[in-house]
């Protein structure tokens, strides 16, 4: 949904983001990496999905658990949307990975008390081998002023060995503690964690208004440079910045920073990763939220901002905004065999 783990990008740059030259991308880093884990919700079935790709394509995935979730939320409003699986980093690099998601259930509610009213808490789930998923948790991660915390994700920092952690909020004024007034424009916020138990205290990370930002997802591009990619909430468009110089450097819009250099409208989610196999390629997995949900796009150039659609032939309809997870042959199989098609 609106929301967005990844990806699990950043997250990702540990296990699968390589260096780059200033004209290319580098190959992978870890040719042991022949397979896929897509970890989605879908539509009003707000628990998490897991789906593995059909060998190392990318662009073509199945059901695991026989179509059932692998995960359902005993916390909070009990549903979960938006996914996002990440890689551990540094020490917890190979042996560590968390799913965190939206604790949202839209059945029970309604999408402006969603957003006045909603859950300032991100759900945690932790794996010590992408099988067992254990320790469920709802962690506050925002104060009372907050609207909602949407679609949270994380990349691994190298700069600080923990994660960025950061998700969509809007705020109310501190004396509507009913939240009936005029909201600030969402923007998104972050937060560090080592554990994804205790957080710092959250800031502004991208705060463009009075356009509202949702949905955010970065992609590691090696050499400290990295591209993200969001919802602009007021237009329903996703696009993309550049940054060349960190997480927190300038960061430029390919083509200029109009709104007219966009990748698709009427799309949410985004979740991006790298391919397997094919050097400096990258796949953006795009959720038309009023129709077939994902779709995949592709890159090649991935600082140019320009992608194109892929062929959805063997990619299912109604997945919903999640993100996808680079693994090797042993973790397809173990995964496969603890929840089978």
């Amino acid at each position: 949904m609106r929301f967005s783990a990844s990806l699990l990008a950043g997250l990702l740059s540990v296990a699968y983001a390589a260096p780059i030259q200033s004209h290319s991308l580098a190959p992978r880093a870890d040719p042991s990496l022949t397979g896929y884990l897509g970890v989605f919700f879908l539509g009003d079935k707000p628990s998490v999905y897991f789906y593995t790709s059909n060998g190392n394509n990318a662009i073509s995935m199945k059901a695991l658990n026989k179509g059932q979730p692998v995960i359902v939320p005993t916390k909070g409003t009990q549903g979960v949307r938006d996914p996002s699986i990440i890689s551990g980093g540094g020490a917890e690099a190979g042996k560590k990975w968390y799913i965190i998601g939206t604790d949202l259930d839209i059945a029970k509610t309604t999408w402006d008390a969603a957003q006045r009213k909603g859950s300032r808490g991100i759900f945690v789930w932790e794996s010590t081998d992408l099988v067992t998923w254990t320790n469920e948790r709802l962690v506050t991660v925002e104060d009372a002023t907050a609207g909602m915390v949407w679609a949270p994700s994380a990349i691994f920092d190298a700069s600080k060995q923990q994660y960025l952690v950061h998700w969509a909020s809007k705020f109310y004024a501190s004396n509507d503690a009913q939240h009936t007034g005029t909201p600030s424009a969402t923007r998104i916020r972050y937060a560090y964690t080592t554990d994804f138990k205790t957080f710092t205290a959250p800031k502004d990370y991208i705060n463009k208004s009075p356009t509202n930002i949702i949905d955010l997802d970065i992609l590691p591009l090696g050499n400290n440079a990295y591209a993200r990619f969001m919802k602009d909430e007021s237009a329903k468009t996703v696009f993309t910045e550049i940054s060349t110089d960190g997480l927190f450097g300038v960061w430029t819009r390919p083509g200029g920073s109009t709104s007219t250099n966009i990748i698709a409208s009427g799309v949410e989610g985004p979740a991006v990763y790298w391919d397997n196999a094919v050097q400096g390629k990258a796949h953006l997995l795009l959720d038309f939220y009023s129709g077939d949900g994902y779709r995949p796009y592709e890159s090649t150039d991935v600082k140019s901002g320009k992608w194109t659609a892929s062929s959805t032939s063997a990619w299912p309809k109604n997945l919903r905004h999640g993100s996808v997870l680079p693994i090797t042959a042993a973790q397809v199989s173990a995964v496969g065999a603890r929840w089978p098609s």
